[in-house]
């Protein structure tokens, strides 16, 4: 039941009715959630998209995007927010290295989760990080995404060329000491990274709205990704990232993003600069 507001004006009122219909009927429709994603930013992507779609309402969008399979997979693209490079916020990956490289030494097999994963540069980040600090060989990536096409993206493990000056900075910020360049090789495609930087990642597809846990893991990388997510819905990932840790576990989330009193059930602050938890 959807309750009237009654500071919005009647237009506004009707809008969010209309919005509020659209997004019941995608999660009807394919199982997509995102009627707990913020309000603000789920309706500039639905305006975008409907304006996109030369359509003259949200409802003459909604019977677009359920008759017609692309439409509705433009407008699924629009909601995954893809938005990464490589060792970013170097703070962080520097962080990883001093305080819990030392913890996952003395773990015989190492399970960490990227979640949110989008095109795979942050798991490509950590597979160079783990195999110079001589962990990679006993750790699997396990990295996942709800857009399909993206995860496509991630496994090939091909980069722009344009972008690695940044990431060969952003590397180095991050307390890496080799020849960046030694990890990759330029083909016309772009950057291919070497292939035994991905033979320990599995991607997968996986809905943080509605998708339960999948394994026990040791850290769990959430970067930038909870800020798209109501109050509700970001509870109900934290919970499950919570039961997803093991004991001592790290949550790792990004920068503009920390943990309410109302969602640390189980997890105390490790480093408030760099948003890492454990529980």
């Amino acid at each position: 039941m959807i309750h009237r507001d009654e500071s919005l004006s009647a237009h506004e009122e009707i809008e969010k009715l209309e919005i509020a219909l659209l997004l019941e009927g995608i999660y009807r429709y394919n199982g997509y959630d995102f009627r707990n994603y913020s309000f603000p930013s789920t309706r500039r992507r639905i305006l975008s998209r409907m304006r996109g779609e030369n359509q003259p309402s949200i409802l003459a969008l909604l019977d677009k995007v359920l008759h017609e399979r692309k439409a509705m997979d433009r407008l699924l693209a629009d909601f995954s927010v893809n938005v990464t490079e490589m060792f970013r916020e170097p703070g962080f990956f520097l962080a990883f290295r001093r305080q819990m490289i030392p913890y996952l030494r003395s773990i015989p097999a190492i399970r960490i989760w990227h979640a949110g994963c989008s095109t795979g540069e942050e798991v490509y980040s950590m597979a160079i990080v783990l195999h110079e600090e001589g962990l990679y060989h006993k750790t699997m990536l396990y990295a996942t995404d709800m857009n399909e096409q993206v995860l496509r993206l991630a496994e090939r493990g091909v980069f722009p060329l344009h972008k690695m000056q940044l990431y060969t900075k952003n590397y180095f910020q991050s307390g890496g000491e080799e020849a960046f360049s030694n990890y990759y090789s330029v083909q016309e495609s772009g950057v291919a990274f070497h292939s035994y930087l991905s033979e320990n990642m599995m991607f997968s597809q996986h809905n943080l709205a509605v998708d339960h846990s999948f394994n026990e893991f040791h850290v769990i990388v959430c970067r930038n990704v909870l800020i798209y997510f109501n109050p509700i819905l970001q509870r109900r990932v934290v919970q499950l990232f919570s039961e997803s840790l093991v004991h001592a576990g790290f949550l790792c989330l990004g920068s503009k993003e920390g943990l309410l009193k109302t969602h640390a059930v189980s997890l105390e602050e490790w480093d408030a600069k760099e948003k890492i938890y454990r529980k």
